[in-house]
Order: C-alpha cells, then sequence, then structure tokens
C-alpha cells in the first residue's frame, strides 16, 4: 500500500497520470461527492482522477491516516478552482497486493463542489 500511496502522490504532484491505470484495480469502485450511484471500473476512475488532477489548482494533502491493517488510507486535502477553495477527504480502499480497489472523494463547501460539478460536466459532456 505504501507504493501505491507513493506513486499516487507523485501523480498528483507531477499532474502526471501516466503511471495511474497500474495502481488501480480493473474492478474499482469510485464513489463521486456529486452522484449517489458508484462508478464502477479502472477506466471511469483513470478518467474521472486525470480530469480532477487537471481541474484543481494548489493541490496540497494535509494530512494522511493509515488504517491499522495498511488496507486503507484517509488523505485530506486543499485546493482551489478558480476562486472556490475546497476542502476534501479521499477515502482509499486497497487489496492485498495494494491495488486501488474504492476511492471516494467527500468535498466541502457546496459552492467547492458546485464549481468541481460544473468542470467536470464539461469534460464528461464528450463522453456520451
Amino acid at each position: 500500500m505504501c507504493e501505491t500511496l507513493k506513486i499516487w502522490h507523485e501523480i498528483v504532484a507531477n499532474k502526471d497520470p501516466e503511471k495511474l491505470a497500474s495502481i488501480i484495480h480493473p474492478d474499482a469502485v469510485f464513489r463521486s461527492p456529486m452522484v449517489y450511484k458508484p462508478y464502477h471500473g479502472r477506466d471511469i476512475l483513470v478518467f474521472v482522477l486525470t480530469q480532477v488532477i487537471e481541474i484543481f489548482e494548489e493541490f496540497t494533502y494535509h494530512r494522511e491516516l493509515i488504517s491499522e491493517d495498511g488496507r486503507s488510507a484517509f488523505l485530506e486535502f486543499t485546493t482551489n478552482i478558480g476562486d472556490k477553495s475546497l476542502k476534501g477527504l479521499d477515502l482509499i480502499t486497497f487489496d492485498e497486493n495494494g491495488k486501488i480497489t474504492e476511492f471516494e472523494v467527500l468535498i466541502r463547501p457546496m459552492s467547492g463542489l458546485t464549481a468541481l460539478a460544473e468542470q467536470m460536466g464539461k469534460r464528461m459532456a464528450g463522453l456520451g
């Protein structure tokens, strides 16, 4: 899990998602702060995280908590989208091989979440 988190931090810091697919399980689940139903599969998680990495400005992780068994990580962050400030939490679950099996994002305040939803809506419109 530590190696996966190390790669994740490098991806975010460098805004380079090239290695992203290598750390995500093919059947991963993504829980978005914008929709009720989760998204399933590595491809959608890679797409969403790649877009978010591009959208977020001045992204910083502040705290990282790892569960005793090493299978869950809780990463607190702040970021900006234009003039909106956001605070959030990435809840990440790993399988026994260190692959990400679940990625859930919590974001506040509502104005920041709305700004993210607007940006993601534009990028996801091309998918349908």
